[in-house]
């Protein structure tokens, strides 16, 4: 086989306009990645159904990128004919609509390779915690989701091979695939890492006595436990803590966030931004005005913030999700609290206050790790993977 046809389903949302597409940015920029470093061709089926693209949206011309695409309605079944001249297929298995993937792919002979980001628990989680539905209605979405794990883990079981997205992905994984890739997907490129300079800078004035620098991106969702930013806050002024806090983001929860910085008095130590552009607006920014990146997230999602926010040199402090208990245990990058805990969350940071020569090796840690499991590390690593699988396990029709 000298130039494997792979064929991607992926999740990524896409919305057709007058003059092209719209996408992700981040998911242009793996894609334009992911098609230089495969020996083949590449084609990605999305399907519509997203109304906006709220972080880094992306206007393209599928004509002029290094990939195919086809876009199908939200619903719309894949064909046995788009299977066609497909080597390989990868598709994710966090999406319902692909469970039946496998047994099409197992008629044609084509080795499936299925991705895992989500687990259960991480699912129920993001579930209960989604304050815009009743909880009847959160609990008959748990049911739901419970009930369709059994497909979920069918997908899983008959892939010819699994990738898994962060450490709680990995470990169910491995029960179907002993060889299952561990990745940490992340858009971290060797010049957007925080330099020597800036790290000295931002070692000398922690070492200085200066006030820490806190800052959380992202969006302002209940999934992403951001309700808790104020009251850590809240919970270091009252200890006294010299600090400040940037919160960078949109979501459900930007005008009760905004309340509760007015509310407890704390509009002199926290600021509520609007999102940044990633490369040019928040990296820099983090690199140059910040020192510990707050994350109160509750659930166990491989979150591209913990790598990206450790590659602008910050240490992390957040809840020990499953996610980043693994990833502060392999990183030795910062402080898992318990989940859900402000005031222990709260205390670990005045520790980090207290201890400046331990934030400065944090910072440190944090951004090596970063650098060793960057954008391209990552994504050759998976391509490597399923060329192998192509390689050893063609298709027969």
């Amino acid at each position: 086989m000298t130039e494997p046809h792979l064929l991607m389903i992926a999740p990524a949302p896409v919305i057709r306009t007058d003059t092209g597409v719209t996408l992700d940015g981040k998911f242009v920029e793996g894609m334009r990645l992911q098609a230089a470093l495969w020996p083949g061709t590449i084609r990605v089926l999305l399907r519509e159904g997203a109304r906006d693209i709220p972080f880094g949206a992306r206007a393209i011309d599928p004509g002029r990128e290094p990939f195919e695409l086809t876009i199908r309605p939200a619903d719309a079944a894949i064909l046995p004919a788009d299977l066609d001249g497909v080597d390989i297929l990868l598709c994710s298995a966090d999406d319902d609509r692909n469970f039946g993937l496998a047994d099409m792919a197992v008629a044609r002979g084509i080795p499936l390779v299925a991705t895992l980001e989500y687990t259960l628990e991480t699912r129920l989680r993001i579930a209960w915690l989604d304050e815009s539905r009743p909880w009847p209605r959160r609990a008959i979405s748990a049911l739901r989701i419970a009930l369709r794990e059994r497909n979920r883990r069918g997908l899983l079981a008959r892939a010819a091979a699994l990738q898994a997205n962060g450490y709680p992905a990995y470990a169910v994984c491995l029960r179907h695939d002993p060889e299952a890739l561990l990745y940490l997907d992340n858009r971290m490129r060797p010049a957007l890492f925080a330099t020597d300079a800036e790290q000295a800078a931002r070692h000398a004035r922690l070492k200085a006595g200066a006030p820490l620098r806190l800052a959380y991106s992202g969006r302002l969702d209940p999934m992403k436990g951001v309700q808790d930013l104020v009251p850590v806050a809240r919970s270091l002024a009252s200890r006294n803590v010299p600090f400040t806090l940037d919160i960078f983001g949109t979501g459900s929860l930007r005008d009760r966030i905004a309340a509760q910085i007015g509310a407890a008095g704390l509009g002199d130590r926290v600021t509520l931004h609007a999102p940044l552009d990633f490369e040019t607006g928040l990296v820099p920014w983090l690199r140059a005005n910040a020192d510990l990146y707050l994350c109160c997230h509750r659930q166990s999602d491989p979150s591209c913030t913990y790598l990206e926010n450790m590659g602008c040199g910050l240490a992390v402090a957040g809840y020990a999700n499953g996610m980043w208990a693994a990833l502060a245990e392999a990183s030795q990058a910062g402080w898992a609290s318990p989940l859900g805990d402000v005031p222990a969350l709260a205390a670990q940071i005045a520790a980090c206050d207290a201890d400046r020569d331990g934030l400065v090796q944090a910072s440190d840690r944090a951004r090596t790790f970063a650098q060793a499991h960057d954008f391209e590390t990552e994504f050759r690593a998976r391509m490597h993977h399923l060329a192998e699988i192509a390689r050893t396990m063609p298709a027969r029709i």
